[in-house]
């Protein structure tokens, strides 16, 4: 039974973000944001309050890595910085984007800020400088991008073009492209259904070792890849949702992630031994991968994952009924909980099993 998080947003909830300390921010439509302690009394009433003009929407928020008290905003097009200990007027208002910005990511030290945003655009601002020091873009919609773990300036993309992407800040192309549309289209020349529900790419989140990242897309369809070295390549594929997948998120620590679809449902998942046991020597791996089938050079499916839908099956589920905005996951009274922003204003929390 879900608890409910509520009177911080009079509209819908479009994003959520956690701290490590235990605070979660969210963001909502016509500039809404609100703080809440989760890691506290978790007893589900906002402890700040901010409605920020002009009115559009809060669509992406993120709390510093090394200091949870700074917290960024995705304002319209305008990055902000507040204090998460003071909610009040921005610290800071940056205006490196152009168009309305999807997602935020920072970097394990805090020192770079990416911003996707609705032309396809990546804009990565130094911290310290203030200034966008690289400019990375999809040829469409860019819904997320993330940084990974244990990799400086390294991090992955995704977007309403199809398209997956590797890149490194020191270069201005991406080192690794996949696109989705081409992988099923090959892997299954006779699914015409591609046609009509192409894998328009909505969410991808990267495992706390760094060379692990899922992607959810308008299919239905979960995708796990692998990064090696300056490419990855996709070890896993399966389906749970009915609908296109608009969350996916993996569990700190673990190979568990989370999903949330357009079709109501919450999912958790459990990769840990698909991916963990390889994880230790990616490129043994790499080598019992082409003994079984020939891995493909852009990193399309190989033949012996084609079937992973069918045998992977998700730990749990949670009917949550309504169309998933964001998922993120705290620790609330010393365990686990998922919170679940939807088209309503109040945000659902439900306990996760701990293994």
């Amino acid at each position: 039974m879900a608890a409910r998080w509520a009177g911080g947003h009079s509209g819908a909830v479009l994003c959520l973000g956690a701290s490590r300390e235990g605070l979660v921010a969210s963001g909502g439509e016509r500039g809404e944001l609100a703080l809440w302690d989760g890691g506290g009394g978790g007893e589900g009433s906002p402890v700040g309050r901010l409605r920020l003009p002009p009115e559009d929407d809060v669509g992406a928020v993120a709390f510093c890595p090394r200091c949870p008290s700074r917290l960024y905003a995705a304002h319209g097009a305008a990055l902000l910085l507040l204090d998460a200990r003071a909610l009040g007027e921005p610290v800071e208002r940056l205006q490196v984007n152009e168009e309305e910005i999807n997602c935020l990511a920072l970097d394990e030290a805090g020192g770079f800020l990416a911003a996707a945003d609705d032309s396809g655009a990546i804009k990565v601002v130094d911290v310290a400088s203030k200034k966008a020091c690289r400019a990375l873009r999809h040829s469409n919609i860019c819904s997320s991008v993330a940084f990974r773990p244990q990799r400086p300036q390294s991090l992955v993309s995704c977007g309403l073009d199809m398209q997956v992407m590797l890149w490194n800040l020191q270069k201005a192309r991406p080192l690794w492209t996949t696109n989705l549309q081409e992988c099923e289209t090959e892997d299954n020349p006779q699914s015409a259904g591609q046609l009509f529900n192409p894998p328009l790419a909505h969410s991808l989140s990267v495992a706390s070792c760094g060379n692990i990242f899922g992607c959810g897309a308008q299919d239905g369809k979960v995708r796990i890849f692998r990064v090696t070295g300056v490419k990855f390549e996709r070890e896993l594929e399966f389906k749970g949702h009915s609908l296109g997948v608009s969350q996916v998120l993996f569990m700190p620590e673990t190979y568990r992630l989370l999903t949330g679809g357009n079709d109501g449902k919450v999912l958790l998942w459990d990769v840990s031994s698909d991916v963990g046991k390889q994880q230790k020597s990616p490129a043994k791996s790499l080598h019992r991968r082409k003994a079984q089938a020939p891995a493909r050079k852009d990193g399309k499916l190989n033949k012996a994952a084609s079937n992973d839908h069918a045998r992977i099956l998700p730990k749990l589920t949670i009917e949550h009924g309504e169309k998933v905005n964001w998922l993120t996951c705290t620790e609330i009274k010393g365990s686990r909980r998922v919170l679940v922003a939807d088209q309503s204003s109040s945000i659902s929390v439900y306990p996760l099993p701990e293994s």
